[in-house]
């Protein structure tokens, strides 16, 4: 298991029974700058020994505006749910094409999504056999990791995300700059997924498709400048 994996569940622990941020800190060496990243959305009661460390009205006033905010950023996001309503699949094809716009390789005629969120990578993963009508087999991953990354550990993440069976997976490529900043360590957990296309002998699948792919692009960028949008 990633050690900042390992890290984050016992910080979690740790905050569930009303640690603070310095104590967490103290115990784990995980920033508090971190620590606040992951519990902003997490209500906080403070446990005896935070109440007898510092003076108890500040504290509460404190945990207050904490699971006030809590409170108000669940209470939007439900109006941000709400608000998109059931997706169809025209909206999936170009939610998907607006990733590719963004993630996606558009040179050498290469298809293939770049990205560490798994959220993304498995609506890439979707979006290519649903919308491009991929096989499994035309879908192959490759991971990018650090030295502080376990591989075998992050493959079967990647695996359990995508769903794609081992056999899809390709070589993993192990970053080791020596001048790579300490700051960047462990900051992503299960490495960057490289999600590739291979036609299979298939044009349809491969170069026919990366141009396809392009007149859409294409289409929907020069509706929108057209329409004096950008």
């Amino acid at each position: 298991m990633p050690r900042m994996n390992i890290f984050k569940k016992q910080a979690f622990k740790l905050r569930l029974k009303g640690f603070s941020y310095n104590l967490i800190h103290k115990k784990l060496g995980v920033a508090k700058s971190t620590l606040s990243d992951w519990f902003r959305e997490v209500p906080y009661t403070p446990n005896d020994q935070v109440l007898k460390r510092i003076k108890f009205g500040p504290l509460r006033s404190a945990e207050k505006r904490h699971n006030e905010k809590v409170q108000a950023i669940t209470d939007t996001r439900q109006i941000g749910i709400k608000e998109i309503g059931k997706l169809s699949k025209r909206d999936l094809w170009l939610l998907g094409l607006g990733l590719y716009i963004g993630e996606g390789t558009k040179s050498y005629e290469i298809i293939r999504i770049i990205n560490s969120n798994p959220e993304v990578i498995k609506l890439a993963v979707h979006w290519f056999k649903n919308i491009c009508c991929l096989d499994e087999k035309n879908i192959t991953i490759a991971l990018h990791l650090y030295p502080d990354n376990n591989e075998l550990a992050c493959i079967k993440f990647w695996e359990k995300v995508t769903g794609l069976p081992r056999t899809n997976f390709r070589k993993t490529q192990i970053d080791r700059r020596k001048d790579k900043k300490a700051i960047k360590k462990q900051k992503l957990p299960y490495g960057t997924a490289h999600v590739t296309i291979v036609s299979n002998g298939d044009s349809e699948k491969g170069v026919r498709l990366y141009r396809k792919m392009e007149g859409w692009i294409l289409g929907a960028l020069t509706q929108i400048n057209n329409a004096g949008i950008v």
